[in-house]
């Protein structure tokens, strides 16, 4: 019987693995960005920036300086975004994050 209940835990803990979103891991890319924007409370100059989305966190950095921080959620998309993008509404404030490859984009909440 003890044999069951190991393979049964090894199935449970193979399972849950499994099951773990890749998108979980902290994701750090490069964003160029063509215009002005305000990200949470933040106002971003253009210029070149690292974006970490570490869960449903995201850090903007700048020569390894955080220049802005907001919360958001990753909500999939019918297809993959061919383009890496930021998509902002007419007065410049983000509103999601798009990665080239990727089905999900990043959704700001603030």
């Amino acid at each position: 019987m003890h044999n069951k209940s190991w393979l049964r835990s090894f199935v449970l803990l193979a399972a849950v693995a499994i099951a773990i979103p890749a998108f979980a891991k902290p994701m750090s890319k490069s964003l160029p960005l063509n215009h002005n924007v305000h990200v949470g409370k933040y106002d971003v100059k253009a210029g070149d920036y690292n974006v970490l989305i570490d869960g449903n966190h995201l850090t903007l950095k700048k020569n390894n300086k955080v220049v802005a921080e907001a919360d958001g959620r990753w909500e999939e998309r019918n297809a993959k975004s061919d383009y890496t993008e930021i998509l902002s509404d007419n007065d410049g404030k983000v509103l999601e994050l798009r990665f080239a490859g990727n089905k999900s984009a990043f959704v700001l909440t603030d």
